[in-house]
């Protein structure tokens, strides 16, 4: 009895378990996996996207910079697909049989493993001649379909870099948001990546029922959970067109950068990147060959100079530490220093040109003296109140740091890079922990050593000068339809340098362009607007020295701040200081008349000898 008891409590357990799993299994495919309802959605239904038209950008004048233009891509529904006429299919759409045969066969086999009765990217960007003929004969083409898309059209053809491209989305993006779905497009680079949520727009869906045969019939539930593509807000941006236009026909066969900014605003006017790249390569698929160009181009057309090239700044360093060195009173207005070919400690030796001497502080700036700024850093790292050089140069380093120097200026422009401005561990790690002096680090005197900046960063420098002592962050976002810019940049950032030590360097910057003979950038001044400016000339150890140059205009009340840097080109006043000059006078009066100085500029071939015949020419 007992025996038998024991056996029908088993066999009673073993069919409650049963029902237990068979209960937990069906709650939980019904309620907590969606993967089988999912999958039943998919075969009774057809989901067909539309895809918002981008937003457009604008320059700050209203003219149109990256506009839309329709293509259509093809798609096929793997389930509905039966015989047809392959050659048929092929010669319109430009492809051979066998791709024609490869192209579905794949998209099959990666159907298994979903839905197959959802839409899948056949073919993209169809021609219209190519559309038109397709819409007279979709009955020969059983589960082909067109789906229309808007792609990026560019009138100007302009600032490749700044403006940046759009790309197909990758499946990290796919991934982290469920706007992009498989063949989804986005901004890769520039203001497209900026400002992609906005630009982007909400995508619409249309959900349609399908009938027991697999044939698309009305809209689920009338269409209540169809939703609408809402376009993409439009952005006006803060570049001028026209100048933008002009810096870049300045830059042809040429390397390096030019930043211009609105010093009452940090509104980026201008950026310029060369060699520079088209961005219609990006919106068309059929020229992937150019575009893999680009990628191997020795001369690096993708790479955004402007933003993430760190140079040496130079000689325009110089009107930083002329602000330090007043600002810790270690220097006077009237304070002079001899130079006799250059400075000269130990058996060292700081080079100089050759100029008058001994000269002020204004006239250092006016003629560029190294050994003027050697004595001048020097005295202000080894300051007696800070008690050690170690104590200086902290103070030292936190007033460049307050120009934005060694820290992201947090633009709106992708990669936008830090630059290089050393710290007193740097030192320490190289010489040995207070084992190092001011001669040690005597090349910071001259914009040289550990020091690096981008292009923006010099551009801001200048804007700061021009403003006195403050700068709001550059940015090339002017105004997004239904949304505001960042508050980051109303923001004005002040210096540490008090505002009257501004005045000195200014008028040194004025006499550098406009003064008599020493004056390193004389001969690019303009008869009727006072340019403020300083050459630069970078030391490069790798090949001849870059051209460097920064200025703001007109003197008083400035309208434009800039840096032009020539990679590779010599002195300051050669190259980097004409092509600022004639960047001023574009700006400020619409025209350029010295066109004996615009010839000298755009005729220039400055590129690398090895790269005469390469791919950086088409810029």
């Amino acid at each position: 009895m007992n025996e038998f008891a024991n056996r029908k409590i088993y066999i009673t357990g073993f069919f409650v378990l049963v029902f237990a799993i068979i209960v937990g299994r069906l709650f939980y495919i019904q309620i907590v996996d969606s993967y089988y309802k999912r999958t039943a959605d998919q075969n009774a239904m057809r989901y067909e996207y539309q895809y918002p038209a981008r937003g457009l950008i604008f320059d700050r004048n209203g003219t149109l910079l990256v506009g839309n233009q329709t293509v259509y891509d093809i798609v096929v529904i793997p389930r509905e697909v039966a015989a047809f006429d392959t050659t048929a299919l092929a010669r319109v759409l430009g492809m051979t049989e066998a791709q024609v045969h490869s192209t579905l066969n794949a998209i099959k086999a990666a159907a298994k493993k979903n839905a197959a009765y959802q839409p899948a990217l056949f073919c993209r960007q169809v021609s219209t001649e190519a559309f038109a003929l397709l819409q007279e004969k979709w009955f020969k083409f059983p589960g082909f379909y067109a789906q229309a898309r808007s792609i990026r059209a560019y009138p100007r053809r302009l600032a490749g870099n700044l403006i940046g491209y759009i790309g197909e989305a990758d499946t990290a993006s796919i991934t982290a948001d469920p706007f992009y779905i498989q063949g989804s497009f986005m901004g890769k680079i520039g203001i497209e990546r900026s400002y992609e949520n906005a630009l982007r727009g909400k995508r619409g869906l249309t959900i349609y029922m399908r009938d027991k045969l697999n044939r698309v019939r009305d809209r689920y539930a009338g269409g209540a959970y169809d939703t609408v593509a809402i376009p993409g807000a439009n952005i006006v941006c803060t570049i001028d067109a026209d100048l933008q236009e002009y810096g870049e026909q300045l830059m042809q066969n040429k390397v390096g950068s030019i930043v211009a900014v609105e010093p009452a605003t940090g509104e980026i006017l201008t950026l310029v990147s060369t060699p520079n790249f088209d961005p219609e390569l990006f919106i068309d698929v059929h020229r992937a060959g150019e575009r893999n160009a680009l990628a191997l181009d020795p001369l690096k057309p993708l790479f955004n100079r402007a933003v993430m090239a760190q140079y040496p700044p130079g000689s325009i360093f110089k009107c930083v530490n002329a602000l330090v060195g007043l600002q810790e009173g270690t220097v006077s207005v009237n304070t002079t220093h001899a130079c006799d070919g250059g400075y000269y400690f130990g058996n060292r030796r700081v080079g100089c040109h050759r100029h008058a001497s001994p000269l002020n502080l204004i006239q250092s700036l006016q003629m560029s003296c190294n050994a003027y700024y050697c004595h001048e850093f020097r005295g202000i790292i080894d300051k007696p109140e800070f008690g050690s050089p170690q104590a200086g140069f902290a103070a030292w380093r936190r007033h460049v740091e307050s120009f934005g120097i060694g820290q992201r200026l947090e633009s709106d422009i992708p990669n936008e890079l830090r630059g290089l401005l050393p710290t007193a561990a740097s030192y320490d790690k190289m010489h040995g922990a207070n084992r190092w002096k001011s001669a040690t680090i005597l090349s910071l005197a001259i914009g040289q050593g550990e020091l690096g900046v981008t292009p923006l960063h010099m551009a801001n420098l200048a804007a700061t000068i021009a403003n006195r002592g403050y700068y709001y962050t550059p940015h090339v976002a002017k105004s997004i339809q239904g949304g505001k810019i960042d508050r980051r940049f109303l923001t004005p950032h002040t210096t540490t340098i008090s505002r009257e030590h501004f005045a000195p360097v200014v008028e040194g910057m004025y006499l550098a362009v406009n003064g008599d003979v020493g004056s390193t950038a004389r001969w690019t001044k303009m008869p009727d607007v006072p340019i403020c400016g300083k050459t630069g000339t970078a030391q490069n150890p790798h090949g001849e020295d870059h051209s460097v140059f920064i200025c703001f205009a007109p003197k008083d009340n400035p309208k434009i701040a800039l840096a032009v840097y020539v990679e590779n080109s010599g002195a300051g006043a050669s190259w980097a200081a004409p092509t600022a000059s004639l960047m001023v006078e574009k700006y400020l009066k619409k025209a350029v008349t010295r066109k004996w100085l615009e010839g000298y500029v755009m005729n220039a071939n400055l590129l690398p000898q090895n790269t005469q015949n390469g791919a950086a020419k088409k810029q």
